[in-house]
């Protein structure tokens, strides 16, 4: 089965990295979930993603250890450590996490880096099912910039088999959903900025054998754009970005990321603005949580290009937190249903100081994002573009007349509104 067929819609969900690092254990991923199923599931939010470390026994914060040991089985596969994952006990990994959120009606997902644990290759593991051992597949002079548990893999059939042995582990888990991490922007020299490419395809060679359809999204940012095609054959989705985080400079800089992909959105494939700095952040941090840094028309002028763009979705906040206007954020029906059945989203025009975005759906309703991008009250205008009709604010809920012609709305500060126009008569 094609790949695209997994994702036909950008995904929705939650992340474990924005709240808890490196070190989120079973309690709060359950109790994520929990809340999401009662919460989000109705809005069309459903992957639930344990974020990187989780074979780490002593992780405790959002930096990492190096050389930390690692829990792996006979054959250096990680497993999660059963000091923060207890159900994983008896090599059980995830599948007992994996069923309880099955059983809410949503879907689980894992983290990886790519490569293979140094710890395997030092010991010389052997790989599953095969004669080879870890240390064939290992590239020692590949290795993640800013974490020190991999090395990468070889373009070999040993290396192959790694990864075919990985995916087939999280397949019998039940995982749905694998972000895999240091590969989607990697750059040897100057001259290679895309120099994973090989672990890509060995990866996604691996999905295709696994025997369970998984969505595949690549990290971290930004993805070169010439690099597209290669990107779609073989991912679901893949950064735009480094990590994004609560700061209004960071997400108006993604109006110039999405003005260069704007063309590249399409069912299975989806470039991704990455995780929605909302609600309760850094749980874990050494300095202490908080809530986002980013103003209530900051947030929604997030959602509103992130959701006309039809990036995907991956909230970073502890749920169980969120305050009223976190929840309202994140259930806005009209905004999520222009996420979910639009097509042909372009950037009308942007300057320093505004941006316009149209999009559409099959049945005749016409969406336009007016944004004010500077520090001051300012007007934007655009036409929509259509015929004479009904005009809604996603947001506020009001309905006006539009007979035809420019639309001009005044804005805060870093506010944006999203106007959808239906034909007369609906």
């Amino acid at each position: 089965m094609d790949h695209r067929t997994y994702a036909p819609t950008p995904p929705m969900g939650w992340n474990s990295w924005d709240c808890y690092g490196a070190a989120v254990n079973e309690e709060q991923l359950l109790g994520n979930a929990t809340y999401m199923a009662q919460h989000l599931k109705p809005f069309g939010w459903e992957y639930v993603v344990c974020d990187i470390q989780w074979a780490e026994p002593n992780a405790f914060d959002t930096d990492y250890t190096p050389l930390a040991p690692l829990c792996t089985d006979a054959f250096g596969r990680l497993l999660p450590a059963e000091k923060r994952f207890p159900s994983a006990a008896g090599e059980r990994g995830f599948a007992p996490i994996a069923e309880k959120i099955h059983a809410m009606g949503l879907k689980f997902g894992i983290h990886i880096l790519r490569g293979i644990p140094r710890q395997a290759v030092h010991a010389r593991l052997p790989i599953f099912g095969t004669e080879y051992t870890a240390d064939m597949a290992a590239d020692p002079f590949s290795i993640c910039a800013w974490n020190s548990d991999m090395y990468g893999v070889r373009p070999n059939a040993a290396g192959q088999a790694y990864y075919n042995s990985i995916f087939a582990l999280y397949a019998r888990w039940g995982v749905d959903f694998v972000k895999v991490d240091d590969i989607a922007c990697v750059k040897s020299t100057p001259a290679q900025p895309y120099s994973a490419r090989h672990e890509i395809e060995m990866i996604r060679t691996a999905l295709d054998v696994c025997g369970r359809p998984m969505v595949l999204s690549l990290s971290p940012g930004p993805s070169p754009v010439e690099e597209a095609w290669h990107l779609c054959q073989n991912a679901n989705m893949w950064r735009l970005t480094d990590d994004v985080w609560d700061d209004w400079e960071a997400i108006k800089a993604m109006f110039r990321r999405c003005e260069v992909w704007q063309y590249v959105p399409a069912p299975g494939n989806w470039p991704d603005c990455d995780m929605l700095p909302v609600g309760r952040l850094n749980v874990n941090h050494r300095k202490g949580s908080r809530y986002t840094r980013l103003t209530h028309a900051e947030q929604i002028t997030m959602m509103n290009l992130w959701c006309m763009f039809r990036s995907p979705l991956m909230v970073g906040a502890e749920l169980r937190d969120n305050d009223a206007f976190t929840l309202k954020l994140l259930t806005n029906r009209e905004l999520l249903a222009m996420h979910r059945n639009t097509f042909g989203a372009r950037q009308l025009c942007r300057t320093p100081e505004e941006a316009v975005w149209r999009t559409q759906d099959a049945l005749g309703h016409v969406y336009l994002g007016l944004f004010n991008l500077s520090d001051a009250p300012r007007t934007v205008c655009a036409d929509p573009g259509t015929g004479a009709g009904q005009s809604l604010d996603v947001w506020s809920g009001e309905t006006a007349p539009y007979a035809s012609g420019e639309v001009c709305v005044s804005l805060a500060p870093h506010a944006s509104v999203v106007r959808k126009f239906s034909p007369a008569g609906e």
